[in-house]
């Protein structure tokens, strides 16, 4: 039941300011959110790649409401990727981009999104690293699969997010199922209307399945987000049906999630790559990550409510 609430609550300024002043409230974020600072989080890059991990860096801004926030998003990006280059990790590196924080949702959108992205598409594919387009809520859907078809064109290793809770997303695995394409499954994390997105979780779970066996099967690079051990298991057995090697799909974890999983993939010889968010800008990606996990937001609701 609080889940939604949760989901809601993400995209609320009011309540934002409540929990951003809550004392509870750091030690949660430090958990999810490799830092605010970009030294911070240059920090825990190098711990998880020292211990054989790959990474895939976000830089928390979405739902801007001016084009210059656009333009400091594309720049936080570039500094990143200057930070990054010298480390030479190459594909082991991968920048993780949500398009409204490059003014999908402004005036001319689509546009300017596509305008801030390339440059950081561009010297991404310069110092040897990817870049993959999340997927947000179902409105940005067909506008972010144009910009990345646009991308394509130039830069074919350009990764997609497809939302398995989306009745739309098998067909799109089919689209994207392609030799050198990348795909990143995941079951989806925003609040959709019943017209276009599964509401039960075990339905979600069978989406998932049916889109990992289109990806399987197909020709591009699948890429299993997923903390699910039963999903993982299934990811396992279709990569074994489908003769594919280890390194020809990968498992991606978020930071701070089912650490000891991310290890035990790790040491089985698969692919296991890192989400890692970083940034000031974190308040809706920490109640999206409580929404998804009712132990963590039984935790934090209790300690809000008894030091409040």
């Amino acid at each position: 039941m609080l889940g939604p609430v949760l989901l809601a609550a993400s995209r609320s300024d009011a309540i934002r300011r409540i929990v951003s002043a809550a004392p509870v409230t750091r030690p949660m974020v430090d958990r999810f959110v490799a830092g605010e600072r970009l030294d911070q989080t240059m920090s825990v890059i190098r711990g998880l790649t020292g211990r054989g991990l790959d990474v895939t860096m976000d830089f928390l801004g979405e739902d801007i409401t001016d084009p210059s926030e656009a333009l400091r998003n594309r720049d936080a990006y570039l500094g990143l990727t200057d930070a990054l280059a010298p480390l030479n990790l190459g594909a082991r590196t991968e920048m993780s981009i949500k398009l409204s924080a490059f003014g999908q949702a402004l005036a001319g959108g689509h546009d300017l999104a596509l305008a801030n992205v390339t440059p950081v598409v561009e010297a991404a594919a310069e110092a040897g690293m990817n870049v993959a387009l999340d997927m947000e809520d179902h409105t940005t859907t067909d506008s972010t699969l144009a910009i990345l078809t646009e991308l394509r064109k130039r830069f074919p290793q350009t990764g997609a997010v497809v939302q398995s809770y989306l009745f739309r997303t098998e067909e799109d695995c089919h689209a994207l199922a392609t030799e050198g394409s990348r795909v990143r499954l995941v079951k989806g994390a925003y609040k959709e209307p019943a017209d276009v997105a599964f509401q039960d979780k075990r339905e979600v779970d069978k989406a998932y399945v049916r889109c990992l066996k289109v990806l399987m099967a197909g020709d591009g690079y699948p890429m299993i987000g997923s903390h699910d051990p039963r999903l993982v298991a299934i990811a396992q057995e279709l990569g074994r049906q489908h003769g594919r090697k280890l390194d020809e799909y990968e498992f991606q974890m978020l930071f701070g999630i089912r650490v000891a999983e991310q290890e035990r993939l790790l040491a089985e010889g698969h692919q296991m790559r890192i989400y890692v968010p970083y940034g000031t800008d974190w308040y809706g990606y920490f109640m999206r990550r409580l929404a998804e996990r009712p132990a963590n937001m039984a935790f934090f609701l209790r300690s809000l409510v008894s030091r409040g």
